[in-house]
């Protein structure tokens, strides 16, 4: 990909280029002859000529100026399907899918991939899944366990909301330039049903964000604007557990047991 511009350090930019990465990626994502596809940050187009050989109908977003018109010379099927802003404003009412769902791959910017994953979420009607590699430490947030020291907000929010699946790691040299970190890829599916019904998922992000911004404190003291400690005894949550000791069906039952009392 000489002919492509050098990496840009503000938009986070480590360009795949490991054959073998590549490989085992697109046999995870499997994209489909007529399927829709959403490539967040095609880069250099590692993975996009291979999508397009796939058959599905792709549509990449781009923020850089320099790769979008390198883009548009290389890869002529992208011609109306390329779209040049920020992933993080990005509708996917943009890619006028009627009634199709779109199926989402991408190497996520470290930098911005919790904002972005929650902006996905607001969408998560229009998603059948997505395939992302972000950085270790994101996807072992993503995919933790209740008394994982990993374990936080945004596992709370994405499990309820997705089923989580880390696949396999990859490497800094993987990468031109190499990052600093190891990478993941993690597989996202949006339930087609909420796996627990809340009442309010900013009220969700309220307590989460109250008790795992005082994680050291019992949910006594954390969460002591929301519950008084007997209010947490009734509903079997122990108010000397500690925010990542609570699994998310239990963090729904605070949400919905606040709401009703409000």
């Amino acid at each position: 990909m000489s002919d492509f511009p050098a990496a840009k350090k503000r938009f986070g930019q480590n360009f795949l280029h490991d054959e073998g990465v590549i490989g085992a990626i697109l046999n995870a994502f499997a994209a489909q002859e007529g399927q829709r596809v959403l490539e967040i940050g095609p880069g250099q187009g590692a993975l996009t000529q291979h999508l397009l050989k796939s058959g599905a109908v792709v549509d990449v977003v781009e923020i850089d100026n320099d790769l979008v018109a390198r883009l548009h010379q290389r890869y002529p099927a992208l011609q109306h399907h390329i779209h040049h802003q920020d992933a993080l404003s990005f509708s996917l009412n943009d890619l006028k899918l009627a009634n199709h769902k779109v199926r989402i791959i991408g190497n996520l910017p470290y930098n911005i991939s919790t904002p972005l994953l929650f902006h996905l979420l607001t969408q998560k009607e229009h998603i059948s899944d997505m395939l992302f590699m972000l950085q270790q430490e994101v996807v072992e947030r993503l995919a933790a366990s209740p008394g994982c020291k990993a374990y936080g907000r945004l596992s709370v929010m994405v499990q309820l909301q997705c089923r989580v699946q880390a696949l396999f790691s990859v490497p800094p040299q993987a990468f031109k330039p190499q990052p600093k970190v190891i990478s993941k890829i993690v597989q996202l599916v949006p339930y087609e049903k909420p796996l627990f019904d809340i009442a309010s998922l900013s009220v969700l992000e309220n307590l989460l964000r109250d008790a795992f911004n005082q994680r050291r404190k019992t949910l006594q003291n954390s969460l002591k604007g929301y519950f008084k400690a007997e209010e947490l005894i009734a509903l079997d949550i122990d108010p000397q557990y500690r925010a990542e000791q609570l699994s998310v069906e239990e963090w729904v039952k605070l949400v919905n047991s606040y709401v009703r009392a409000d």
